[in-house]
């Protein structure tokens, strides 16, 4: 009990991907990641009305980096023929000293991001708007735009009480423990006159199920696969030329092992035959020779009854 989670690293790899996509040498990793940094607190506090969201950070082989603001309001960002854009490209090459890609993604439904929806209630807590009243329509907002589940946190010097307190409101369902539950996570600070008061917003948007976290990365392996592979005809001129002789050879092997095994079988067939009949010959002959005998033993007992018959008569 009491050991909290941020929810957005409880489910990195999950589904929810990384904000800093790069790779570097243990050399170079600090570095790299200090300047990550520092970029990202010198966009917010360039654009601190523009409604950022979440900042993506991307750095490529030839030491390009690419940087992907989400922002509610793109106006402010690009400003008049994209003349703000520009300047903050060229402060970061300046100040980084490596060419430096900017793109805008907009956010259609920003009652659904939760770090925007706690920026919102900070403003109107720093200025003097009752905290329950904002926690309350920041929650029916929410739900209204699509939410199952919303849950707010206040903590510090409400009110400007001596004594700091905790309060949160939340309606719907928010399973913080499941990985599956694609929960929004964001939290802002209000500098009031007596003192800071911290924000939390915990959004639940809904179950992501095994099959959409498969499919994602699947498309994208396969789809370099396709692009590698169609505009190269000569490898697969290649491939059926090699095949070929190797089939036509193993054909060759089936028709002449085919004739040896049938000759084999028949000379293994024929061989027991003489085997088997001379023993059938030599026991047929005697029972030839047996049949006179018995007719002779029987001609020779008659004419010795004949006499014995007569002499009775007379």
């Amino acid at each position: 009990m009491g050991h909290k989670v941020h929810p957005n690293a409880f489910r990195l790899g999950v589904f929810r991907p990384w904000e800093a996509n790069w790779f570097a040498n243990p050399k170079d990793y600090t570095k790299m990641l200090h300047e990550d940094l520092e970029m990202r607190r010198v966009i917010l506090a360039r654009l601190r009305n523009a409604g950022i969201a979440k900042i993506e950070t991307e750095r490529s082989s030839n030491a390009q980096l690419t940087v992907t603001i989400h922002t509610a309001k793109p106006g402010i960002v690009i400003g008049k023929g994209g003349s703000s854009v520009d300047q903050l490209r060229e402060d970061l090459e300046k100040r980084f000293g490596n060419r430096v890609r900017i793109s805008i993604q907009e956010i259609k439904q920003p009652e659904l991001d939760a770090q925007l929806v706690a920026e919102n209630i900070a403003s109107q807590i720093e200025r003097r708007i009752s905290y329950k009243r904002a926690m309350k329509q920041a929650i029916l907002r929410t739900m209204r735009s699509g939410a199952k589940g919303v849950r707010i946190y206040c903590g510090g010097r409400l009110r400007g009480a001596e004594m700091a307190r905790r309060e949160w409101d939340r309606e719907g369902r928010v399973p913080l423990h499941t990985l599956r539950a694609d929960i929004d996570f964001g939290r802002a600070t209000a500098k009031t006159t007596f003192g800071a008061i911290g924000v939390k917003c915990w959004i639940y948007k809904d179950q992501i199920s095994p099959a959409q976290r498969r499919l994602a990365p699947i498309a994208e392996e396969t789809a370099p696969l396709a692009e590698v592979i169609a505009p190269q005809p000569e490898l697969v001129e290649a491939l059926t030329a090699a095949v070929a002789p190797v089939e036509t050879a193993a054909a060759e092997t089936q028709t002449t092992e085919r004739p040896k095994r049938t000759r084999a079988a028949a000379a293994t067939t024929t061989a027991p035959k003489p085997t088997t009949a001379k023993p059938r010959t030599a026991s047929s002959k005697p029972r030839t020779a047996a049949a006179p005998k018995a007719k002779a033993d029987t001609a020779t007992k008659a004419p010795a009854k004949k006499p014995t018959t007569k002499k009775n008569d007379s």
